[in-house]
């Protein structure tokens, strides 16, 4: 049950090391800790020119039907169209797992954008015939936690039957399916349609990432665990939902309570992306790359920034020290202890090893002021200025380093993991 905020108690959204789902919270996380930045990768043949299915690609949402039978018809109906999504987060030295559904027989796939935020590789396994495949990003929309992926060299494959979320009523009988607990294979869960058009706030297991407000949910008292994310909330005429959130249960008093995006909604988004649109919130393939870690927050002072970092990563058992001139991840990420003597911008946590950042000079502690000559403050602000750049686009940075030393360099933008 939904408290009187309208938001849900105690749900997960990822389980790093081996899961994905999500969290719910009953407000709104705190600034996220160094979150990585545009990083540092190759994704691969895909890279920033990736090849666009077009928006026909994407079926539309069947004829609204009564959603009856049974737990078992559902499961046979829908399981064949499933994939096992592993990635690796190689900058948050991590691996996660999650769950998508086929939507073309050429291997696009939905799922959930916090399946492959931030990952460096991504593979899919389809659940009936077992063949793995590599994945790159189509695009996706980190607003409405919504992603797709295309499976390379993918064709003939079953995709989910598509259901119709309009049609749906609290009550109707669906199931749950995903790579629970991230175990390896499709499972599934019975429940009934507990509620529509809700809004939930979700969250990084942990609370290590920042979190997002969900609108016009489906809610469910299927249960929804780790892993789940990203697969199929479905009835009888099929997929009626994309499973999203999940509560954790600790004890038996505490109800089961699971969230979907509507198959509607969600194609609609997955229509705009294949299509190559991109707008404020749908990013159409790999995001630039600049490679640095840096805090969140709407704060230009980095003295301020610093502090809200290490008070992060003091909860997390680390905090200020000596850094090194670089990172391979953020295991072992400190707060710089010494920062450029300026009074406004981005202050850096660190630079990526090999990134464009590392090789113009750029160290923790350094803070950038400025982008093409437009001054720089929040690192939120920095993140709306480099959002409208892409891979292969040269940008003119101005920072300052802890030294106080001020330095203008060019750099050359290339593909970054999803953000």
């Amino acid at each position: 049950m939904l408290d009187d905020t309208g938001y849900g108690p105690s749900f997960r959204r990822r389980g790093r090391g081996n899961m994905l789902t999500h969290t719910l919270t009953a407000v709104l996380g705190a600034a996220l800790a160094a979150g990585l930045l545009l990083a540092f990768y190759n994704p691969g043949s895909g890279g920033s020119g990736i090849s666009l299915p077009g928006s026909g690609a994407v079926p539309a949402p069947a004829p609204a039907a009564p959603l009856t039978g049974s737990e078992q018809a559902i499961v046979t109906k829908v399981k064949p169209g499933l994939v096992i999504i592993d990635t690796n987060l190689q900058f948050d030295s991590e691996a996660a797992a999650g769950t998508g559904m086929v939507i073309n027989p050429n291997g696009l796939v939905l799922t959930n954008n916090h399946v492959i935020d931030g990952s460096t590789k991504i593979t899919a396994t389809v659940a009936a015939t077992g063949k793995t495949y590599p994945a790159t990003v189509v695009g996706y929309d980190k607003t409405r936690d919504i992603a797709l992926i295309q499976l390379q060299n993918a064709s003939g494959l079953t995709i989910v039957p598509i259901g119709n979320s309009s049609s749906v009523k609290i009550g109707n009988a669906v199931v749950a399916l995903g790579n629970a607990e991230g175990r390896g294979r499709i499972t599934a869960a019975a429940g009934g349609v507990a509620g529509l058009n809700q809004t939930i706030t979700a969250g990084e297991e942990g609370g290590s990432t920042a979190s997002e407000t969900l609108t016009g949910m489906i809610q469910t008292d299927a249960d929804i665990v780790p892993g789940d994310s990203g697969g199929p909330l479905a009835g009888s005429t099929g997929v009626i939902g994309m499973d999203t959130a999940g509560n954790a249960v600790s004890d038996q008093q505490q109800a089961p309570a699971g969230f979907a995006i509507p198959i509607n909604a969600a194609l609609s988004v997955a229509r705009q992306i294949a299509g190559g649109h991109a707008s404020s919130t749908i990013t159409i393939g790999y995001p630039p790359f600049v490679g640095i870690f840096i805090s969140s927050g709407s704060s230009s002072s980095p003295q301020a920034q610093a502090q809200q970092e290490e008070q992060q990563q003091n909860g997390g058992g680390s905090g200020a020290g000596s850094s090194p001139a670089c990172y391979t991840s953020n295991a072992d990420l400190t707060v710089p202890s010494a920062i450029a003597p300026v009074s406004s911008g981005t202050l850096i946590i660190g630079t990526i090893c090999g990134s464009p950042a590392a090789s113009a000079g750029m160290t923790g502690g350094a803070v950038i002021t400025a982008v093409n000559g437009q001054a720089v403050g929040s690192p939120d602000g920095l993140t709306r200025t480099l959002s409208r750049f892409h891979p292969g686009d040269t940008i003119s940075v101005t920072w300052v380093s802890p030294s106080g030393q001020r330095s203008t360099s060019s750099l050359h933008l290339t593909a970054g993991p999803p953000q």
